[in-house]
């Protein structure tokens, strides 16, 4: 081979491989910033999701709204025994705080805060109408009241908890009753902006690990901020009326509802402001929408989940 040949081969193997490295090094690049889902991919799932969740019937809602509101009543116990236990060091006590929420969201049940949110954007963008949306929320609130007033009897008249833990229970519970109205409304608001947070997120996370330390993270900020959630309130409000500490009406009104309006404004508000205004305008552009009188005053869903899918993966580029 003459010299001019090797240098040529040697030139030529050169350029393959800084051509190869370049190659090499943009495809990393891409692949490392797609380990992260875009705003419209993370909107997209939440549709998909939500439209899989409000088409599902009553009985399923329900009943998944029921086991979750008794999930609820694990967290009830643990922070009173864990309060007790750290003779009422509040940091300590919180630790054991989102277990209930741990096998709510890990296990996909219902609950009025987390899962409910999304219908949100599907009424947004006319995919679902509001009747739809309002009675997927009402079932599911009542499968979480009558769960956490089953855990609720069961934990002031079973025998679950001892007199010490029955006392700081007691105690934790009327905190919630003593707290003036609106204060407990915008500290509902700001509950409702952590669950929303969490349930925004969970849609781009892609590990059970993580969205375990997402979920525990971010409900410990619920009672370590002195916050309150509407169905644990309920709860403690439940187990207080089954003692004859107070009555339903008035903890009702006094307690559970400024604690509700406050979670719902708060999960609404980061859903319309933030999430949904955030995605590009072709996410929202979809045809076969319902019209003003079905959005209004139907109980229809424009497309099936699958539909779905089929429209939002011709509009976005992954």
């Amino acid at each position: 081979m003459s010299e001019t040949s090797q240098d040529e081969r040697v030139s030529a193997d050169d350029d393959d491989v800084v051509g190869g490295s370049l190659g090499d090094t943009t495809a990393e690049t891409s692949d490392l910033f797609r380990n992260r889902l875009s705003t419209d991919e993370i909107y997209e799932r939440a549709l998909i999701e939500a439209d899989e969740e409000i088409g599902r019937g009553t009985r399923e809602l329900f009943f998944s709204g029921l086991a979750a509101g008794f999930a609820i009543t694990i967290t009830v116990l643990l922070y009173a025994s864990m309060t007790n236990a750290a003779d009422g060091v509040p940091i300590v006590g919180a630790l054991l705080y989102p277990i209930g929420f741990l096998y709510i969201v890990l296990g996909n049940y219902q609950l009025y805060t987390e899962n409910t949110l999304p219908p949100v954007a599907l009424v947004l963008d006319r995919l679902a109408s509001v009747p739809a949306m309002l009675g997927m929320w009402a079932t599911v609130l009542a499968g979480n009241l009558v769960g956490g007033s089953v855990g609720a009897l069961l934990l002031a008249h079973g025998g679950v908890v001892s007199s010490e833990v029955a006392t700081t229970l007691t105690g934790i519970a009327m905190t919630g009753i003593e707290t003036a109205w609106f204060d407990l409304f915008f500290k509902g608001v700001f509950a409702g902006l952590i669950v929303a947070g969490v349930v925004w997120v969970d849609f781009g996370v892609r590990d059970s690990t993580t969205r375990f330390l997402l979920v525990y993270i971010a409900f410990l900020a619920i009672p370590l901020g002195g916050l309150f959630h509407v169905v644990v309130a309920s709860t403690e409000l439940l187990y207080l009326v089954f003692l004859g500490e107070i009555g339903l009406l008035y903890g009702t009104t006094h307690f559970a509802l400024p604690v509700l309006l406050g979670n719902t404004l708060g999960g609404i508000v980061l859903v319309t402001t933030i999430n949904y205004y955030q995605t590009s305008d072709e996410v929202h552009e979809l045809s076969g929408t319902l019209s003003t009188s079905e959005w209004l005053f139907t109980n229809e869903t424009a497309l099936d989940p699958e539909k779905l899918k089929e429209k939002l993966e011709s509009k976005l580029s992954h």
